[in-house]
């Protein structure tokens, strides 16, 4: 079973998803079947997740007129940003999934399963309120959530900003069409069809060529972040090996080190095979004999611990050495899926221009044909195509 996955940028109407009112295109009779997740005010959001960051950033400034009295106020006159975001997730459409259908089912198991994930994958996203609709003709999800980011250096350490709490997750934007939210709205996406395998359901990908030029772009990324933590894994690993062969040659010194005991004196005891010596010598000859029992088993201990360090990196070397030609690869097919991106919008261009030019002759012809029937005193119908083509 194949069904398609839509992910639409909401309006983010808060009394349509809690069904505060009721559009023409919902069935009252089927509104017991929705299922509201989470409703919080979103002022009371915004207290619990700004105010601190509020009273830190007044606390600096020393004019009045700079200080910010109703942060969420503030944000809903921006330009710049807005309050709250919202996502819609649909399984399907009506003719596959239709509401009253056994796949109809399967999709609300499967949004609802996304749902109880939603927070706990997007920790910079502030989900709020979160809808699933059985109402109307397909099932679909209504999320919204508040964007922000911690740590900032510009006006509130905590503050709204969509592209950079998609950024502070991983999701940085590079081209027109794999913006932060396209890209991850992909990831998205691929963690609903994975919950849709689970219930038997394959993801049908249909899409423009920026849609295909997005799913590389992701892919490509996600490859880009995996090499980073290899190479910092490896270098982990490298500290580690220098630690243990530091340590190593320390020992080793130390036991050479025992060579000082050859200065010991002895003197043959007479009338015995025996030898004496005094006690000091006797004591130090000792304690020297212990400590090379102790220092060759650290040797023995590091050696295994570089052996297994060393074997550790090459592992990672491998791994390492595989996904930088999957990036390479990833990078070649971004590149021709580019080109023929922008060859195909070059030939609809050039298929527009031709139409267009057509439809301009045909509009000079027609117009001499009325011309030429108006002169001959013939009257001209303008529908008389369009009413032979109904018949």
């Amino acid at each position: 079973m194949k069904r398609t996955i839509s992910a639409m940028v909401g309006k983010g109407s808060l009394n349509h998803n809690s069904r505060a009112f009721y559009a023409p295109n919902v069935d009252p009779s089927r509104s017991h079947l929705n299922v509201e997740y989470c409703k919080e005010d979103i002022r009371t959001v915004y207290h619990e997740l700004f105010d601190a960051a509020q009273r830190r950033y007044n606390a600096k400034q020393t004019r009045n007129d700079r200080c910010i009295a109703d942060y969420y106020e503030k944000i809903a006159s921006s330009r710049q940003e807005k309050p709250f975001h919202e996502i819609v997730l649909q399984i399907g459409n009506k003719d596959d999934t239709g509401i009253g259908s056994e796949t109809a089912d399967l999709a609300r198991q499967c949004l609802e399963a996304y749902v109880h994930g939603f927070q706990a994958r997007n920790h910079t996203l502030r989900m709020f309120s979160a809808h699933l609709h059985m109402d109307e003709a397909t099932p679909h999800v209504h999320i919204d959530f508040v964007p922000y980011i911690t740590g900032s250096k510009r006006g509130m350490d905590t503050r709204v900003s969509l592209k950079q709490a998609l950024a502070q997750m991983g999701f940085v934007g590079g081209t027109r069409s794999a913006t932060e939210w396209n890209l991850w709205v992909q990831r998205e996406k691929q963690v609903l069809a994975d919950i849709m395998q689970e219930h038997g359901i394959e993801w049908e990908q249909l899409g423009t060529h920026e849609e295909h030029l997005s799913v590389l772009e992701y892919k490509k990324q996600e490859r880009s972040k995996e090499v980073k933590e290899l190479d910092s894994a490896i270098a982990q690993k490298r500290t580690e090996v220098e630690k243990i062969e530091d340590t190593l040659q320390a020992v080793q010194k130390q036991v050479v080190d025992l060579d000082k005991i050859e200065a010991v004196s002895a003197k043959k005891a007479l009338l015995s095979d025996r030898v004496t010596l005094p006690r000091s010598d006797f004591e130090n000859l000792l304690h020297a004999a212990k400590q090379y029992v102790v220092y060759r088993r650290q040797d023995e201990q590091l050696q295994k611990l570089r052996d297994a360090a060393q074997k550790k990196i090459r592992q990672l070397e491998s791994v390492l050495n595989s996904l930088k030609k999957k990036v390479n690869d990833l990078t070649n097919r971004l590149g021709e899926q580019t080109a023929r991106y922008r060859q195909a919008l070059m030939e609809e261009r050039a298929r527009r221009m031709q139409v267009e030019k057509e439809n301009a002759r045909l509009k000079r012809e027609k117009a001499g044909m009325v011309s030429l029937l108006r002169k001959h005193k013939i009257e001209w119908k303008e529908n008389l195509f369009t009413e032979r083509n109904e018949r």
